[in-house]
C-alpha cells in the first residue's frame, strides 16, 4: 500500500510504511515548531525511522536545533532568490548508515568525469515521436511503469493517481513506437516557488540506450521554462549509473545524497540531488 499525503496546518507531508519515513514536501512557514512537534509525535507513533524535509533557508536553523541534519543544498531553489535545503532526522541509527558509499562515489566521480564531455542537443531516432501525454494515456502509463519498477515511493502505477496529478501539477511526457508507449517522465511544478521535479523517468528495457531519458528531459526542461519555471532538479537514484549520468551530462549541478531515503525497485535507496537554472 502506498504511502498517504495529507496536510498538517498548510504544510504537506507524505508518511506511511512503504517509505517507512515522513516526508514535508511542501512547507508553510507561519508555525514552523509546532509543525516540527506534530511531525516527531507521529513519527513517534508509526515508529518511522526518517523524517526528510524540503525547507527554505530561513527555518534551517531552527531545524538543526530539533536535530535535523542537511543532507543536500540547492541554491536559488525558491524562486530563483533563496536556498532550498534537503534535511533529515533519524531515529534509527541504522537508517544513516551509507552502506553503498563506495559504490555512490565512484559513480559520482564518472558523472563529473561525463560532465566534461557536454552534448547540447538530443534528437530522436526515425521511427520514434514525442508529445505531452494526455488523460487517454494514463491505462498505458500506468502498465509502463508497473513494468518498470517493482517498488515507487509514490502510486504512479495507478491511473486514477495519474490522472490527479495531471489535475494538479505534473506534466508527462512520452515517446511512443507506433502507438506503444515506450519511454516516460513527469515534470512537477511548484509555480509558486518557480521550481520543478524532473522525476518518474521509465524507459523499457529493449530500447534503452537511444538517449530517451535525455531527450525526455531537454523536452522538460523547455516546458518548464516557457512556464515560468526558473530552477529544475531532480531526486534521483544513487546506484543508477545511466540517470546521475543523465543529468550530469545535460549540465545538471550535485547538490547532496540522501540517505536510504526512497522505497523504490524493491528496495529502500539513497537518492542524489541534482539541480540547473533555466
Amino acid at each position: 500500500m502506498s504511502d498517504v499525503i495529507v496536510k498538517i496546518g498548510n504544510s504537506v507531508i507524505q508518511h506511511g510504511e512503504h517509505n517507512d519515513r515522513i516526508y514535508l514536501m511542501k512547507l508553510f512557514s507561519d508555525n514552523v515548531p509546532e509543525l516540527l512537534v506534530e511531525l516527531n509525535l507521529l513519527a513517534y507513533k508509526h515508529k518511522y525511522t526518517k523524517i526528510f524535509a524540503k525547507i527554505p533557508y530561513n527555518v534551517k536553523e531552527l531545524l538543526i536545533n530539533y536535530g535535523y541534519t542537511t543532507e543536500a543544498c540547492v541554491p536559488g531553489f525558491f524562486s530563483g532568490e533563496e536556498a532550498g535545503f534537503f534535511m533529515s532526522k533519524y531515529f534509527y541509527s541504522e537508517r544513516k548508515n551509507n552502506k553503498n558509499k563506495e559504490e555512490i562515489s565512484n559513480i559520482l566521480k564518472a558523472c563529473f568525469e561525463k560532465a566534461k564531455k557536454l552534448e547540447s542537443i538530443f534528437a530522436l531516432k526515425e521511427g520514434f515521436y514525442f508529445r505531452l501525454t494526455n488523460i487517454e494515456d494514463v491505462y498505458q502509463m500506468a502498465d509502463l511503469y508497473k513494468k518498470i519498477f517493482k517498488t515507487y515511493p509514490f502510486p504512479i502505477n495507478d491511473p486514477d493517481y495519474l490522472k490527479q496529478t495531471m489535475d494538479e501539477n505534473t506534466d508527462y511526457f512520452g515517446i511512443w513506437q507506433n502507438n506503444n508507449l515506450i519511454a516516460l517522465s513527469s515534470l512537477e511544478k511548484d509555480l509558486d516557488s518557480q521550481n520543478s521535479e524532473m522525476t518518474d523517468f521509465a524507459v523499457l528495457p529493449e530500447y534503452r540506450g537511444n538517449g530517451f531519458a535525455a531527450f525526455l528531459l531537454q523536452e522538460m526542461e523547455k516546458s518548464a521554462k516557457i512556464q515560468g519555471i526558473k530552477i529544475s532538479y531532480t531526486i534521483a537514484r544513487a546506484l543508477s549509473f545511466g540517470m546521475n549520468i543523465c543529468f550530469a551530462k545535460s549540465r545538471y549541478s550535485f547538490a547532496g545524497t540522501l540517505l536510504n531515503n526512497t522505497n523504490i525497485c524493491g528496495n529502500l535507496e539513497s537518492m542524489n540531488v541534482w539541480y540547473k537554472y533555466l
